[in-house]
């Protein structure tokens, strides 16, 4: 099965914001699509442990307030803010680091926005991959959430694995994805060299391609 490629970038809007974060400098990766359903079930979708596994990952714990989870193979946090519906936030415990992911949903039309802001502080490892380090992870989440929709009982996760993800499409999207995130950066302010060397990086890791030298 592939995926619409196209329709997933034509929907999504990309943003880095400039702010700060406990007093330290720190970046916002905002991604946002609209979805063809209701708040309720967008909600389901992001927080039932059954549907996520079929199109994210594996999920357990709890994603109640004050609620610890587990993301298989990824991060954990805890919850810091639910409200059924509208919003969910998150600490994001990964490798060492904490940063914070915030999902909020409005009625848009006769869909739903679904907005993911990503906060995280300034580090060599951002200064090296930019918004796309985050951002190209949440676009191909955003679409397996929009295979998701259209496929609610197909396990969609698992056909964007076992080779998918070096397939020329998946390079396509990986390609686009990373050249978007960084002209987001440019927007934010970032150098216009520095952001698309970044972009550049990013794309070759997620591609699977050697990283750039010097």
């Amino acid at each position: 099965m592939t995926f619409d490629i196209a329709a997933h970038l034509g929907a999504m809007t990309r943003e880095v914001r400039n702010l700060e974060k406990d007093g330290q400098p720190a970046k916002a990766v905002i991604a946002s699509r609209v979805y063809d359903t209701t708040p309720a079930d967008l909600w389901d979708a992001l927080t039932r442990p059954e549907r996520l596994k079929r199109w994210f990952a594996p999920v357990t714990g709890d994603l109640t307030l004050s609620g610890r989870y587990q993301v298989e193979g990824n991060a954990g946090g805890t919850v810091l803010e639910c409200v059924p519906e509208r919003k969910l936030a998150l600490t994001w415990e990964f490798a060492g680091t904490v940063s914070w992911v915030n999902l909020v949903l409005t009625k848009e039309g006769g869909g739903t926005r679904l907005e993911l802001e990503h906060i995280a502080p300034l580090s060599p490892h951002w200064d090296t991959y930019g918004p796309g380090a985050v951002g190209v992870g949440w676009d191909l989440s955003f679409l397996g959430l929009s295979a998701h929709f259209e496929r609610p009982n197909d396990d969609v996760r698992a056909e964007g694995t076992g080779g998918w993800e070096t397939s020329d499409e998946a390079k396509a999207l990986v390609r686009a994805a990373s050249g978007d995130w960084g002209q987001a950066a440019i927007r934010a302010g970032e150098a216009q060299d520095h952001a698309l060397k970044a972009a550049e990086a990013t794309r070759r890791f997620y591609s699977g391609e050697p990283p750039l030298e010097g």
